[in-house]
């Protein structure tokens, strides 16, 4: 495999760990539900639909920014899987 086409591979393939996943999922979470309560207070207080779309639209924008590439801090505890074991087959 060429050296251009490795990277890009290895870029593309978001290797994070479990701990990461949870980090990514708590961002989430606390953003979208942050998000929607300022969007909902924000186009209420403004009396507009389009506001409170904007509002949310861009943060949502904005976190998946932030959460879908694959970060080095999301996979700061990568997992140490155990050595290939040789077994011998019997024969037929």
């Amino acid at each position: 495999m060429s050296g251009l086409a490795k990277s890009v591979q290895e870029w593309t393939e978001g290797r994070i760990d479990f701990e990461g996943q949870a980090f990514v999922e708590l961002i989430s979470r606390v953003v979208l539900i942050g998000s929607a309560i300022v969007a909902f207070i924000v186009g209420f207080v403004m009396q507009s639909l389009a506001v409170t779309f904007v509002i949310f639209g861009g943060t949502t924008a904005v976190l998946a920014l932030v959460v879908l590439p694959p970060w080095p801090m999301f996979n700061a505890h990568p997992v140490e899987w155990l050595p290939k074991v040789e077994t011998k087959e019997k024969g037929k």
